[in-house]
């Protein structure tokens, strides 16, 4: 079947602007015949099997069956899109808010920084075009989470390279953990199908492609913040706990609200 990834009627999505940083901007039938010959035309129509020629097994293969996703599975996915395009957005805005105080004491980490942002921008656009395209709502938090994460950002920022790559961590390791769990959810639902002889759709494949694609990323950025010494922020144990703990909040209601 083809996976059909629509829940409740759409009823706006309203684009957003995020201030972006000059210096961070992405980079972001029948073949014709000419019968010249008598040979020409007998070639031509030889190429062509007849039905009779054609393998049996084709012409008497059942169709897939074709099911609806249940009202669980469209409120998982309709969650599940609006959660990770809060994330994203939140990304985004911690990079340009610790972007300035960070290159003032540290212009070295310019393109590290442009970097990883212009790959969550990429994310956060793809996750824009999914809720359009599916017709799912964003989450009513929207400016709860744009001041909480432009405060976080900065807030680690001005507290040193440490504290700020500590923040990237903490924030990478419950994203890279979220993403997981959904990837695992979704290939459980497409081997059921198939087990079943159910059709599993190109876009249930190219969305959990998506997902590994930008769940990876994420993950490079974490390996990164600890190759940058985030354990050695002041008080690491402490700072890691408390942003973990507020992802982990933020994630729960975005997936409600």
């Amino acid at each position: 079947m083809n996976l059909v990834l629509v829940s409740r009627p759409f009823r706006s999505i309203v684009a957003r602007d995020i201030c972006v940083l000059d210096f961070l901007a992405p980079a972001l039938g029948q073949l014709p015949c000419h019968p010249k010959s008598r040979r020409h035309a007998s070639t031509t129509s030889s190429a062509i099997p007849s039905p009779e020629a054609r393998p049996a097994t084709t012409q008497n293969e059942p169709p897939k069956r074709q099911k609806p996703l249940s009202k669980e599975q469209r409120h998982f996915l309709d969650s599940a899109l609006r959660v990770n395009q809060a994330g994203e957005l939140a990304a985004t805005l911690i990079y340009a808010a610790q972007t300035p105080p960070l290159l003032r004491t540290h212009p070295h980490l310019r393109s590290l920084m442009q970097h990883m942002y212009s790959q969550e921008a990429g994310h956060f656009s793809t996750f824009n075009e999914l809720l359009a395209r599916h017709r799912v709502r964003p989450t009513l938090m929207y400016p709860v989470w744009t001041v909480a994460a432009t405060a976080l950002g900065w807030g680690t920022a001005i507290s040193g390279r440490e504290a700020a790559m500590a923040c990237t961590e903490a924030v990478e390791t419950e994203i890279g953990t979220h993403y997981n769990g959904q990837v695992r959810v979704l290939l459980g639902w497409m081997r059921e199908m198939e087990e079943r002889g159910e059709e599993v759709g190109e876009e249930a494949r190219e969305l959990v492609g998506q997902l590994k694609k930008i769940r990876d990323e994420e993950l490079e950025h974490l390996d990164t913040a600890v190759g940058e010494d985030a354990r050695a922020a002041k008080g690491w144990p402490v700072l890691n706990t408390i942003i973990r703990g507020g992802c982990k909040g933020a994630i729960w209601v975005s997936e409600r609200v």
